[in-house]
């Protein structure tokens, strides 16, 4: 992305799916599959992740497409078509993540260098969505650590769920700060510095750190919101397309 001036204006939230989760008895979780899209003050469009593939087979415990709307359709919905992303975050790899990455070819993505190069090496965790984010039409931008992608838009390494991962942090000229936290923190209570793993994550240590780190952003850059990657619950009482926060 070669604009330096722009600046983003409008921040929407695309609610993919939802799904109920038992996670003990009588209790269940509310889950969400999402992505987001940024809109710039020079009519430029970033697009942070894709979601899940149609083709995708879930794991346990993964949102279902039965109420699936994907990413095409919610594009579709704000007046645009694949080709008018200009670039597409990659927070990384995971199939409910990556699933139509490569219905942007006109797009350049951005990723994590570890991740990517963890992903193209063959690690089994990542190969159900391959075909979408290796497609050779792809064009890839690797970056190491946190990046500033352009003023108020800033990726934050965020290693724990998955090595490379990154969160995303938006300054809009309303709202403020907004932080999508992506899946280093997935649901609202776990946002605490002592967090434990869930089975998903790779790395508990890292995931505290990750944790910590995002902690301290919010307090450092007077976060107005934060959004967790799949809480279901928090997703009830946000603004969703074709509403936006600006």
């Amino acid at each position: 992305m070669t604009t330096n001036s722009a600046t983003p204006q409008r921040l929407y939230l695309l609610q993919l799916s939802t799904a109920t989760i038992p996670v003990a008895a009588g209790r269940t979780l509310s889950m969400v599959c999402v992505c987001y899209l940024v809109k710039t003050s020079d009519d430029k469009h970033i697009l942070i992740d894709s979601g899940l593939a149609a083709d995708a087979s879930l794991l346990p415990g993964m949102p279902s497409n039965d109420d699936r709307k994907n990413v095409i359709e919610h594009l579709a919905d704000l007046g645009l078509r694949p080709d008018d992303i200009d670039v597409l975050i990659c927070t990384h790899f995971d199939v409910d993540h990556a699933g139509y990455h490569d219905a942007f070819t006109k797009a350049e993505l951005v990723v994590q260098r570890e991740h990517y190069e963890l992903a193209r090496s063959g690690h089994t965790r990542f190969a159900p969505a391959r075909a979408h984010w290796d497609h050779p039409d792809l064009r890839y931008r690797l970056i190491d650590g946190d990046t500033e992608l352009m003023p108020g838009l800033t990726l934050i390494k965020t290693s724990g769920h998955a090595p490379g991962h990154q969160s995303v942090l938006v300054q809009l000229p309303q709202t403020g700060a907004v932080l999508l936290a992506i899946d280093a923190v997935v649901m609202q209570h776990l946002f605490t510095p002592d967090r434990q793993a869930w089975p998903m994550d790779d790395n508990e240590e890292q995931l505290r750190t990750s944790t910590r780190k995002l902690l301290d952003l919010v307090e450092r850059e007077h976060v107005q919101l934060v959004v967790f990657g799949h809480d279901g619950q928090q997703w009830e009482t946000l603004k969703k397309a074709p509403d936006y926060y600006e």
